[in-house]
């Protein structure tokens, strides 16, 4: 049992408590099969969404609680990669609806994604433009009363399977971060294309994405037009902070495994732990499991206070606890000897499933880039 003291430190109300407690159980009776990784997303989002579990992930009052949803990816990471995947994707990709969404908007789609009736997807990433989200390229020209869509966008979780897709395009109210907006976009739109199918060391459902001359309603616009830079930096502010309790998830099951394999595995007589450089590799992987969690719940918590933005607080949380789930991971393999690369086991599984943590949502060399900046800012509006 992964430990649970941490529920009491003081970020917690008894809510979460309740919440971690009802998580758990629903994620101990998953039943997943990775040989088929469309229909077993499929299911899980019905599945969760049967279970109560989705409803986090978006609210008609435009409010998130991040510690809810970060204590929900923590859990379901801690038990399988693509349970955590399955959740935080009909958060992020629906995200932009539960901040800036219309009425009518959240009324078609929120209640659909966090019943696990509709899956969602974020399509923001482009072939040229990754973390450079200012200098995407898609377009979305007004014609009348519809925008048409023209571009590609790539390595989109849940592309090829989403009912719903949140799509960023460039709309030419200004140059670079300021002439992009938002939209909400359903495949079955004439010119909407999957290109690809791509494939990935740990499998989830990604996809390019092809769209060419798709025409679509302006009332599908989220938001005002060129107020997409914003939409999406406002979602990544919230989800930025869960991909970290992901990673929280992913390193506790790593310790979990390596303290049972030194504590049962013996050597000349005596139990792994006995000997003082693996107590060491575990006095080290204990501290960085808890100084993420301290970082990625101060996050959390400092949201959920009532801060407008944790831009600093949220990359902080990032680029610390998937760099040191990625150490703590290394570790668990290492102790398990070569059982720690035969395909298939937990630890094995887990090697493969944190290193995307590290790119994702922002790679870790953006995650200093941010924090550098808001620091320096700080510091010099202080003067």
């Amino acid at each position: 049992m992964a430990d649970q003291s941490f529920l009491h430190w003081p970020f917690f109300e008894a809510q979460h408590r309740d919440w971690a407690a009802r998580v758990e159980e629903v994620a101990a009776g998953l039943d997943i099969d990775h040989s088929d990784i469309d229909g077993s997303c499929k299911r899980l989002v019905s599945d969760l969404g049967a279970a109560g579990v989705l409803q986090p992930t978006s609210s008609d009052t435009g409010q998130f609680d991040v510690r809810t949803l970060s204590l929900t990816r923590e859990i379901l990471a801690r038990h399988d990669g693509l349970a955590d995947f399955a959740f935080a994707m009909q958060g992020l990709g629906i995200g932009a609806l539960t901040l800036f969404g219309s009425d009518v908007q959240k009324a078609e789609w929120l209640p659909k994604t966090r019943g696990g009736t509709a899956i969602s997807a974020f399509a923001l990433t482009e072939p040229g433009s990754g973390s450079d989200v200012a200098n995407s390229t898609m377009t979305a020209d007004l014609d009348g009363d519809s925008y048409v869509l023209n571009g590609e966008k790539t390595w989109i979780s849940n592309g090829g399977i989403a009912d719903v897709y949140t799509v960023f395009a460039r709309t030419g109210e200004a140059p670079g971060a300021k002439g992009l907006s938002a939209f909400v976009v359903t495949p079955d739109t004439p010119g909407f294309e999957v290109a690809e199918r791509l494939n990935t060391i740990a499998p989830h459902p990604l996809a390019t994405l092809r769209f060419s001359e798709c025409r679509i309603p302006k009332s599908a616009l989220i938001g005002a037009p060129g107020q997409g830079f914003q939409i999406a930096m406002s979602v990544l502010d919230v989800f930025r902070t869960t991909v970290a309790a992901a990673a929280l998830g992913f390193a506790r099951r790593a310790l979990d495994e390596a303290l049972a394999r030194v504590s049962n595995r013996h050597i000349a007589g005596s139990p792994l732990a006995s000997l003082q450089m693996v107590q060491g590799h575990i006095a080290e992987m204990a501290m960085d499991v808890d100084a993420s969690a301290l970082l990625v719940y101060r996050a959390a918590w400092t949201r959920d206070s009532g801060a407008p933005r944790v831009t600093r607080e949220a990359a902080m949380a990032k680029l610390f606890a998937t760099d040191q789930a990625q150490s703590v991971i290394d570790k668990a393999v290492q102790l398990f000897g070569g059982d720690g690369v035969r395909s298939g086991t937990v630890v094995e599984t887990l090697y493969r499933e944190i290193r995307a943590l590290r790119i994702y949502e922002g790679a870790s060399d953006v995650q200093k880039v941010i924090i550098a900046r808001q620091t320096l800012g700080a510091h010099q509006g202080a003067k």
